[in-house]
């Protein structure tokens, strides 16, 4: 286990460090440290592929969980309706293009059921880290883009309900995928409250004792405890590391642990996307070209359809939509889950499960020169475009600054109140100090003034 942790880190160190110096994607060099260490490149695998995949999960648990940190429940709330309308759209159109596709290049209707589902669903790990090397961590699109991709998180979950439901009665059964999203949704409630209502007021009554090392334990305790507990409510491990991540978001130490997991998390990250980079077989791309060449541009050019599409609907800038969409050009880890699913159940095509791996890869490798095509393409559009577009496009920028603007003030407006409230506490503790000083110094003249009487000669 040592060796094959040596040669992973080795490898991907170097090769990394040579993206590096060629101003490429980090990511990038991952996954072809993983071409290199696989099994296929050399026709031996420099480290055990099982072992890789073990360290490659946890890395997943620890990507989500310092997302979960990054993410504040207000922010969910606030993008509502962005998050809803364009999770909605995306997967909807998505799951409709990719069953079209499907159907029209001759499979039956198993095999494109199970191909719209593995289509539809972005990767929260590969966008963020890809985000995150652009510098746009801080971006105005981010907010909504990370809430759409919560939500397809939380509807892969019902998806792969149905599709397994689908698969084995080869018919849909509605009462128990209700049953299962109520059961989601209760989880997630009882979760959320309980967890904001206890673990925030535990670590502010023992935030004198935890220093850096006990804070990272206790961190990592509760985030492996929620991943045990989702698993054991039927749901995926990754959501419950998110969870727990967006909880201790709402402490006081949220800023801290996030510090402190930032090591882990790139570290393990590292090696989730070497694993990726492990399941490709040259041989597969070649004999397999086609069909992975359609499915790249299903994903590409339909994500970006949608995603601009539903994040305009939902109230987003035209310039936000577009750099939202364009960065979800890539299928994930639900797809593989999803693809792993119907061969378990065989009743997938063999050659489905290669062609989403290689078709994943493929699109992450494009992603970040995807993402840095949003902001020309924008300038594109609004050039060209009619003029009655031109202007819902001017009002829509106008509105939203007016929002931002407001709300900043509100903000404002409380810190404001806030820092005025402190002002009228300190003055009222001053004065309650004040006032306990002056009983006391009464006090003590009094007693002195008892002790010079008795202290004066009687005549």
């Amino acid at each position: 286990m040592v060796h094959d942790l040596y040669v992973l880190m080795i490898t991907a160190g170097i090769v990394s460090l040579l993206f590096k110096l060629m101003k490429q994607p980090v990511v990038l060099g991952y996954i072809v440290a993983g071409v290199l260490v696989g099994p296929y490149a050399f026709g031996d695998a420099w480290v055990d592929a099982h072992n890789v995949e073990t360290w490659g999960n946890i890395g997943v648990l620890f990507v989500l969980f310092c997302i979960g940190l990054e993410f504040r429940i207000k922010n969910l709330i606030t993008s509502g309706k962005v998050a809803a309308i364009g999770a909605l759209t995306i997967i909807g159109g998505m799951m409709l293009l990719g069953f079209t596709v499907g159907k029209g290049v001759g499979m039956d209707m198993m095999n494109a059921l199970f191909l719209a589902g593995m289509l539809c669903m972005s990767s929260t790990t590969i966008v963020m880290k890809a985000v995150d090397e652009a510098g746009l961590s801080k971006a105005r699109f981010v907010k909504g883009a990370t809430s759409i991709l919560i939500i397809e998180d939380v509807v892969a979950v019902v998806l792969m309900v149905l599709l397994s439901s689908i698969a084995i009665k080869h018919q849909f059964d509605g009462e128990e995928l209700l049953n299962k999203v109520l059961i989601l949704a209760i989880t997630l409630v009882v979760w959320f409250v309980v967890g904001i209502l206890i673990i925030p007021t535990l670590l502010r009554k023992v935030k004198n004792y935890l220093n850096d090392e006990t804070l990272t334990i206790l961190s990592l305790g509760l985030c492996l405890g929620m991943v045990l507990t989702a698993e054991e409510a039927g749901f995926s491990s990754a959501l419950g590391a998110f969870v727990m991540g967006t909880i201790l978001a709402e402490t006081v130490e949220s800023h801290r642990i996030e510090k402190l997991m930032t090591p882990l998390k790139n570290v393990f990250a590292a090696i989730f996307f070497v694993s990726v980079g492990m399941m490709i077989n040259p041989s597969n791309l070649l004999e397999y070209w086609p069909s992975i060449l359609v499915v790249c541009l299903v994903v590409i050019f339909g994500m970006i359809f949608f995603g601009t599409l539903g994040c305009w609907w939902g109230g987003e800038t035209m310039k936000d939509a577009m750099q939202t969409g364009f960065s979800f050009v890539q299928i994930g880890e639900f797809s593989f889950i999803i693809a792993a699913l119907g061969n378990s159940l065989n009743v997938t095509h063999p050659a489905l499960y290669p062609i989403i791996v290689a078709s994943s890869v493929v699109t992450t490798f494009l992603t970040p020169y995807i993402m840095k095509a949003a902001v020309p393409c924008y300038g594109f559009l609004y050039k060209h475009a009619p003029a009655r577009l031109r202007t819902k496009m001017d009002q829509r920028e106008e509105q939203v600054a007016q929002a931002e603007q407001a709300q900043r003030e509100v903000n404002n407006e409380r810190l404001k109140d806030k820092g005025e409230k402190s002002k009228i506490k300190k003055v009222i503790d001053q004065t309650v100090v004040t006032k306990q000083l002056v009983d006391l110094f009464i006090e003590n003249m009094s007693a002195n003034d008892d002790n010079n009487d008795a202290n004066e000669p009687v005549d």
